[in-house]
């Protein structure tokens, strides 16, 4: 069975599947105040966005395990043309169940430049669209139910500003429109997302 695999960095399937199931806890820090995090390009292992005007950054929780990490980046295939890179994104601090995973498909093959975001089927990894989607969760309060959103056909674009393989580091914009899994009346705006990952470090890397 092949593995997730981003050079020295080996992540078995299996936790990626776990992780996606994880439940989040109380901040420790209390000095902790969430925000957006500037556009850079230098690897600075950062994400953040708008989900229908709410913040999403990623955001470790407590548990152990499997261990609740906040942000993780995943690959699949053989280096380094993987058959897709996906950065998956989790708040298990906020209360919001923020959770969003943008998969992209041939970042080798394509580098920088803009592309257009494409429908999700709402899954990750193996079972998602070969394309470049994006999906995401929100917990509605007054529902009291997990929301499942999912990216629209040619509905936005994300833009690789950065690619550089050889120091490990891709960095990007994105925004799109997305449409309730199980509502197609309802849909909601990703705004003024950014992201700077090096894949070398992001999966060892704490996240307040």
């Amino acid at each position: 069975m092949k593995t997730l695999l981003k050079n020295h960095i080996l992540i078995p399937a299996i936790l990626s599947f776990f992780l996606l199931g994880a439940g989040g806890c109380n901040n420790d820090d209390d000095a902790f105040v969430p925000t957006l995090p500037p556009i850079t390009q230098t690897g600075e292992n950062t994400f953040g966005c708008y989900v229908d005007g709410k913040l999403l950054i990623p955001r470790d929780g407590t548990a152990a395990i499997p261990p609740n990490k906040g942000m993780w980046f995943s690959a699949f295939g053989d280096s380094p043309n993987y058959v897709y890179d996906e950065i998956n994104v989790r708040d298990y601090k906020s209360g919001n169940g923020g959770l969003l995973d943008l998969h992209i498909i041939d970042l080798h093959k394509n580098g920088e430049g803009t592309f257009s975001i494409k429908e999700s089927n709402c899954e990750r990894l193996g079972q998602a669209n070969h394309s470049i989607n994006i999906r995401a969760r929100w917990w509605d309060k007054e529902a009291q139910v997990f929301k499942w959103y999912c990216s629209i056909e040619n509905g936005g674009t994300l833009t690789i500003t950065r690619y550089d393989y050889e120091n490990g580091i891709v960095s990007g914009t994105f925004s799109c429109t997305m449409v309730n899994r199980d509502d197609p009346g309802d849909f909601i705006e990703i705004t003024e997302g950014r992201f700077d990952i090096n894949w070398r470090t992001v999966n060892n890397t704490g996240f307040p």
